[in-house]
């Protein structure tokens, strides 16, 4: 499967179809007739499965390779006198879906499985049988490719059973290995169909299988299967891009081998051991560039992999190409500090020659590569438990966090099938992954153009609903913001339970996870989902608005103490004293007494008047209520990030009024409620630092 990487020194191949295996092809209607008759020894394999076992102990030469055997026996008896629609015996089908595996370096387990999925679906074998004879585990991996068997991609009534699909293999991740290698070999063999159904069963295959590939991190099954749906739905451009790649190959030069073995002398110069191939472009990637570049130089139909034995090694590498070559610097890609959604890990880099060729270097481990062209296949048995670490009976998914757990953690939440469908294809149809960082150092994988929104929901789940806004590298930013491969983004969570998320959500939400988080939230708070309810959640995208005042829903709690027994104590809406403002006091109608600031214009007019003073102190209560006045010039988000600001202070927003922008200048006036007047300064710095606002202070406005 992975004869993409050659010697250079072979020679350029003419690629004249599908990939070829590693391996010399076999006789597939040979193999079908080498029946096994009578008992067979425990020490010899049958001649149709030593391809198999060949490829097997490649990866595993210490393999127990008798469950391959048995496994065989079963498979070929119990398929005996069936037919593929090609006139070859089935059992060949078996056979080459775990060659196929075998050369991935699948573990015995999932070979054996291999060789009887389709014993339970075609035959008089039943999965207890199955189970009696290979153990719980194989049993479990039948009984998943075989409901997948049931499964019709493309029907529009199937997407109930497609989501129980993926709930039954999802949580074990060989099931869609074996269902993508057992559709490998059904594509290689699709000619014999009509074709409209070979049109049929590519277009399923381009939309729900090969991303399911590309998730899984199956690349040699991906690529493969690529080209093959290449050829039938689009048989002109693939006759177009092979004739590219033929004319290429004629050509009497290879730039590629030259600068390869360039690369290969830099690299022994150094003292650096590494292999250096040359990795033909599949013909879906040839195609890719052509219509990306126009026209296709020497260097535009492979790359070079340059594979070496640890990571260190790998920066070793690419220390040496950039000093003694001419790099291509934006083409730098760290996938091992940062690894792909799919467990993909390499270094891409370019370098430059002379006469403007280009050619792009891949570097990694061995094992890097084991995985790059396996994924999850390369596991091994992902769930067997360490030594150190017994079995608690609990299977945990080694590509978790990642794409295979979002999926069974919001197909829970979908509200019907149909939507679960639906938003299942959009999720595949993306075909690029962006990783974000926390600040707590944490990552968070989210597909390409996903927004502030699709984070929160991605990291905290329904609690998501409190988010009031982000960080992103530092800057605050609203939750529409499209995030960037590499971002940082700090998400800022209200403290209030009963937090609502805005139906605008939907509009900046990309991930099947918001969407139904926020979509099940509404659909359950149909009254709070009005659109009076929304709009004080996403912070505006323009200048700010004027907003409604908001009742004071609880007195001003500072406890001012009046001289005069008996009387109730109002704080002045005009200068809002707080602790330890010197106050004064002046009795009004009902027998209540006012307090003001000392200096405050109603103290001056109520004095030439002739009103008397109450004299009034502080008592021991900290608490209080506060009304300031924000001057700002008009910008987008300021408001946003002013309620941000006073969040973050511990201060609690009473009433807010902000006036519609005059010159470009905007006047924010906000009550608000404070645990500690003493921290009335630090509230006031944290306003003023606010971009775009120039002045902060307490209101002084005309009083009574």
């Amino acid at each position: 499967m992975s004869a993409e990487a050659t010697n250079p020194a072979a020679g350029p191949v003419v690629p004249t179809g599908p990939r070829r295996r590693s391996l010399p092809r076999i006789d597939l209607r040979r193999l079908g007739r080498a029946a096994l008759l009578g008992p067979t020894a425990r020490d010899r394999l049958p001649d149709a499965i030593g391809h198999v076992v060949e490829a097997h102990r490649a990866h595993y030469p210490d393999a127990d390779i008798e469950p391959l055997r048995r496994a065989y026996v079963l498979a070929e008896s119990s398929h005996r006198g069936q037919m593929r629609k090609s006139g070859e015996p089935y059992i060949t089908h078996p056979l080459a879906v775990t060659l196929i595996l075998a050369e991935l370096g699948a573990e015995t387990t999932t070979l054996t499985a291999s060789l009887l999925h389709d014993t339970v679906e075609d035959t008089e074998v039943t999965l207890d049988q199955v189970g009696e004879q290979f153990g719980a585990e194989v049993r479990y991996l039948v009984d998943g490719v075989t409901k997948l068997e049931k499964v019709d991609y493309g029907a529009a009534a199937e997407p109930e059973t497609f989501r129980k699909m993926l709930v039954a293999t999802g949580s074990d991740v060989r099931v869609m290995s074996i269902k993508l290698a057992d559709r490998l070999h059904n594509m290689r063999t699709l000619g014999v169909m009509r074709p409209e159904k070979q049109a049929r069963i590519a277009k399923v295959t381009r939309d729900v299988l090969i991303p399911l590939a590309e998730r899984l991190g199956v690349q040699a099954l991906k690529t493969e299967l690529e080209d093959l749906v290449f050829a039938i739905l689009h048989p002109e451009e693939y006759d177009h891009t092979r004739e590219l790649i033929a004319g290429n190959a004629a050509l009497p030069d290879d730039p590629l081998a030259e600068i390869a073995e360039e690369v290969r002398t830099v690299l022994r110069d150094a003292g650096i051991q590494a292999e250096v191939l040359i990795r033909p472009r599949h013909f879906v990637s040839v195609h890719r560039v052509a219509r990306k570049r126009g026209r296709l130089r020497g260097c535009d139909f492979g790359r070079l992999l340059v594979l070496v034995g640890e990571d260190a090694d790998c920066y070793g590498v690419l220390g040496e190409l950039h000093t003694c070559m001419t790099p291509v610097v934006s083409e730098f890609k760290d996938f091992i500090a940062v690894p792909k959604f799919n467990l993909y890990q390499s270094l891409h880099t370019a370098v430059a020659r002379g006469d403007g060729q280009v050619a792009e270097v891949l570097i990694r481990t061995h094992q890097m590569h084991k995985v790059a062209e396996a994924g999850v296949v390369a596991l091994g048995n992902p769930y067997a438990p360490a030594p150190e670490d017994p079995a608690d009976g609990e299977r945990v998914d080694p590509t978790r966090p990642g794409w295979l757990s979002r999926l069974l953690d919001w197909q829970e939440g979908a509200s019907d099938p149909d939507t679960f469908w639906s938003t299942l294809r959009e999720d595949l149809a993306q075909d690029r992954e962006i990783t974000v960082f926390r600040p707590d150092g944490g990552t968070l994988g989210l597909p390409d153009g996903a927004t502030c929104v699709d984070a929160a929901y991605a990291q905290y789940g329904e609690d998501a609903h409190a988010c009031m806004g982000a960080r992103v590298n530092g800057r605050l930013a609203t939750l529409s913001t499209v995030l960037r491969d590499g971002d940082t983004v700090q998400l800022l969570m209200g403290q209030d339970p009963a937090s609502e998320p805005s139906r605008e959500w939907l509009e900046h939400a990309h991930t099947p996870a918001a969407r139904i988080a926020i979509q099940r939230w509404l659909a359950t708070h149909p009254s709070q989902a009005e659109p009076e309810a929304e709009r004080g959640r996403e912070a505006p995208s323009a200048a700010p608005r004027p907003a409604a005042d908001v009742p004071a829903t609880r007195p001003g709690a500072a406890n001012a103490v009046v001289d005069q027994p008996g009387a109730t104590v109002r704080l002045a809406g005009c200068c809002t004293p707080v602790p330890p403002d010197e106050v004064t006091g002046f009795s009004v109608r009902g027998g209540a007494v006012t307090v003001h600031r000392v200096e405050c214009a109603a103290v001056v007019r109520m004095k030439s008047t002739g009103r008397a003073e109450v004299g009034v102190r502080w008592g021991d209560t900290t608490e209080c209520r506060v009304t300031l006045v924000a001057e700002s010039f008009g910008r987008p988000h300021l408001l946003a990030d002013l309620t941000e600001a006073i969040a973050l202070e511990g201060a609690e927003i009473v009433s807010a009024t902000v006036e519609p922008p005059s010159q470009q200048r905007v006047r924010h006036t906000y009550t608000l409620q404070l645990p500690d007047a003493a921290h009335l300064p630090a509230l006031m710095r944290a306003m003023r630092n606010v971009p775009g606002v120039y002045d902060v202070g307490r209101a002084q406005t005309p009083g009574a």
